[in-house]
């Protein structure tokens, strides 16, 4: 369908709700799986020991909170581009809410690259175990191309890309069904899912450091709840869609995660995973592919691997199918360049927005490694993304009331009070890396990192109003 522009007769085509039920929760969760809980279980296990399945569940309570503030707006405001529009009618459509929503964009075009990144080197890391990956050149080379072929895929009309998606959804389940079965029938060692000191215990192991790291790595696969929320203006029945797929995703998604980790802990202890990591030839990267190997054989491990790389590439389809949308929105919405709100001109998708954040997830896939990706993704995200949401929830309410709200948290306000703190918990348990540049070792704060691209993006929030000769130039 295509609407008449005022000045044209030229039909301009538009977004179409063409995404069901199925879909949008299909799409949900290959988007929280990914490479994620497969280069993290063992990194989890090193941080937590006999606890690493308390760092899931923490990571599940807080998908689930936070799930209740993304149902709320994505089913009142389902329009493309999510978080974009959430924040600007939040703070206010003329003022505050554009900085906001321009902050958003501004780190989207970074934040969303990186995550293509992530998933991409993973995806190199996993391969490496099928493909023996030598020279330093050869895993950018992989994962370079995985970014390049997600484009190449994308290229095409969105009913296409759901019926797509669905497909790979059926990998997914395949994968984690095979990995829990494996558990099952193969346990040899008992996994705990409270501390050795019980419920007293609890409190100041949550509060630990080793939570800390440990949940940021178990967040990070959980991230991608929301991704329906970005394609809100083509989601069918959206009031009612996006909460559901939303908690069918988490719930589904918790469920796989814990059980998986139960099996793979049953199989291989936590303290050989620990003992990989302190010595050469950590094996712990592979730990899907040894796990296999040691229930079924060398040929069950290479499909295994194979199956991982299935998901992998199946949720980095999803990522950028959602982000794509974003600057899409603010562009289309006269709050960002031009150029980004451009529809293909027969297919209907933004083509723009995904040639440019794909060939800049390109770029990052070559430069970075996993674990600062990991952590810039999170640091980059928690202050304008989620904690200003959940505070721009509450400020909506008070302005607009609930009466015609489609879906409404229970319990309020004390879910968006839980989600603010746990999430600012997580941005300060961030851990540094160590960075050398020109001869120089320092520590690098993603932290401030985050604030200084928040700084970077505020500064071309004001040359652009100025520009434009919109607020906060004009009264």
């Amino acid at each position: 369908m295509a609407h008449l522009d005022s000045d044209s007769p030229t039909p301009v085509p538009t977004l179409q709700r063409r995404l069901g039920l199925v879909q949008a929760t299909a799409l949900n969760m290959i988007d929280m799986v990914g490479i994620g809980p497969f280069v993290t279980l063992p990194l989890v296990m090193g941080f937590m020991g006999p606890n690493f399945l308390l760092a899931w569940l923490v990571g599940a309570a807080l998908a689930a909170i936070d799930g209740l503030v993304w149902s709320e707006l994505g089913a009142a405001y389902p329009e493309a581009g999510g978080s974009y529009r959430f924040l600007k009618l939040a703070y206010g459509e003329q003022k505050w809410g554009r900085l906001m929503s321009f902050l958003y964009v501004w780190q989207t075009l970074i934040q969303s690259p990186l995550v293509l990144a992530s998933g991409a080197i993973g995806f190199a890391q996993y391969f490496g175990y099928l493909v023996p990956l030598t020279e330093w050149w050869q895993p950018k080379l992989v994962a370079g191309s995985v970014v390049l072929l997600l484009i190449v895929l994308l290229y095409r009309r969105i009913e296409d890309i759901g019926k797509l998606g669905v497909a790979l959804w059926v990998g997914v389940l395949a994968l984690m069904g095979w990995l829990i079965f494996g558990g099952l029938t193969h346990a040899h060692h008992s996994v705990a899912v409270l501390p050795s000191g019980g419920v007293p215990a609890l409190p100041g192991l949550l509060l630990s450091g080793a939570m800390g790291h440990a949940a940021v790595n178990a967040i990070y696969s959980y991230l991608g709840y929301y991704n329906v929320c970005h394609l809100g203006a083509e989601i069918k029945r959206p009031e009612k869609v996006i909460p559901r797929s939303i908690f069918l995703s988490i719930v589904g998604i918790a469920g796989l995660y814990l059980l998986m980790n139960w099996s793979v802990g049953t199989v291989i202890p936590w303290q050989e995973v620990q003992s990989w990591q302190s010595g050469a030839g950590d094996k712990s990267q592979f730990i899907v592919s040894v796990f296999v190997e040691r229930l079924y054989g060398p040929a069950a491990a290479t499909v295994a691997t194979a199956m991982v790389l299935l998901v992998a590439f199946a949720s980095l389809f999803a990522v950028l199918l959602g982000y794509s949308r974003i600057p899409y929105a603010a562009a289309a919405d006269g709050e960002f360049l031009p150029v980004f709100g451009k529809l293909h001109p027969t297919k209907q998708f933004p083509y723009v927005s995904l040639l440019l954040l794909g060939g800049v997830g390109f770029v990052f896939s070559l430069l970075f490694r996993l674990g600062e990706v990991i952590a810039a993704i999170l640091a980059m995200r928690i202050l304008v993304q989620f904690v200003g949401q959940a505070v721009g929830l509450v400020l909506l309410r008070r302005r607009r009331g609930t009466a015609t709200l489609p879906f409404k948290m229970p319990l309020y306000p004390l879910p968006v009070v839980l989600v603010i703190l746990v999430w600012l918990f997580v941005f300060v348990g961030i851990a540094p890396v160590a960075v050398e540049w020109g001869g120089v070792r320092f520590n690098l704060y993603f932290q401030v990192a985050a604030l200084g691209m928040m700084a970077l993006g505020a500064v071309a929030f004001l040359l652009w109003s100025r520009q434009q000769k919109r607020w906060p130039f004009i009264k």
